[in-house]
């Protein structure tokens, strides 16, 4: 009969992801209508935001660690995934670059953002938990972030020229945002590898666990969502097309992973690649890049697909019990 320790473990794997949602949402919520953590604010937002950010690069650490740099190579699905979010956003950048100012433009712009966001440093995670292949998660994690860092300062101008920064200056920025969560979790596990071999086998081991820290990751991210949100000021027609478009792109973006080609694993491992994104990463982008209610769409796309995602993990471990 299992201990009660093990039912308490079980229940928390299949309801995780949505006792994230929940909590997250609900925090920010209590801060919002409690009057008295008001001055609290700035202080708070940078606690939440730079928290989000160590998750991610823990999360990345974790799956460095297990993988080594002859095991990131470049598949098929890779070329494919990278062209549907390039096209995708330079298609949905020159509509909205042609539209006045208005709820069209606004919803092409959420359309072109959720198409070019990176993957998100979860995706390995899940779908290591899916029995998809890591590996290929985490190349495909490293290429997109690289296209990203490198087109979006190209096109952002021509949908917004009233921008002030010029092109290098975007991708210095946008380089400094990826480079500490990205690059440096990456170089860091390699030198754990080579230099410290007794540490890199106890993390080894301890890899898998790193699963629950998504658990921090989703909740800050749900708080910044809720936040953006709230702070849009949307009317109901304007929140409903958002809706609309990110939902929209995210279905897209998990079915056409999953039909990708290739066998279970590699359906599992491109539709989590090409579908589960970097959520706090496409806030920013929109807040100070675009105009600043396009990023609602980065905290709808966050419930999306971890709803979605949190279906998958309950189907995934009851077929395990």
């Amino acid at each position: 009969m299992p201990s009660k320790g093990n039912s308490f473990a079980a229940w928390f794997r299949d309801w995780m992801l949505p006792l994230a949602i929940v909590c997250g949402i609900g925090l920010y919520l209590f801060y919002h209508f409690t009057t008295f953590l008001r001055p609290a604010g700035p202080v708070l937002h940078v606690v939440v935001s730079e928290g989000q950010r160590l998750v991610i690069a823990l999360l990345l650490f974790f799956q460095f660690v297990r993988i080594r740099p002859q095991e990131l190579r470049l598949r098929r699905w890779h070329i494919f995934a990278l062209l549907l979010q390039i096209g995708g956003f330079i298609g949905f950048a020159a509509l909205a670059a042609r539209l006045p100012d208005g709820s069209a433009r606004i919803l092409s712009e959420c359309a072109m953002l959720c198409l070019i966001c990176p993957t998100a440093s979860a995706a390995g995670v899940i779908t290591d938990r899916l029995r998809g292949s890591l590996a290929e998660t985490v190349t495909y994690l490293l290429v997109v972030n690289l296209a990203a860092t490198l087109l979006i300062p190209t096109v952002i101008p021509m949908v917004r020229p009233s921008a002030e920064l010029g092109f290098w200056q975007y991708v210095f920025r946008i380089a400094a945002k990826v480079f500490p969560v990205l690059v440096l979790p990456c170089l860091l596990a390699w030198l754990v590898r080579y230099t410290m071999p007794r540490l890199q086998a106890q993390l080894f081991r301890w890899a898998p666990n790193s699963f629950y820290i998504w658990f921090f990751g989703l909740l800050l991210a749900m708080i910044l969502a809720t936040r953006a949100l709230l702070l849009s000021h949307l009317g109901a027609g304007a929140i409903a097309g958002i809706v609309g478009v990110s939902l929209a792109t995210c279905a897209l973006q998990f079915w056409a992973g999953r039909h990708a080609g290739g066998d279970r694993a590699t359906r599992i491992t491109a539709g989590q690649s090409l579908g589960q994104k970097n959520t706090g990463f496409l806030i920013w982008l929109g807040y100070n890049y675009l105009t600043p209610v396009t990023s609602v769409a980065g905290g709808l796309y966050a419930i999306w697909q971890n709803i979605f995602n949190s279906w998958q993990l309950y189907r995934e471990n009851h077929r395990e019990a």
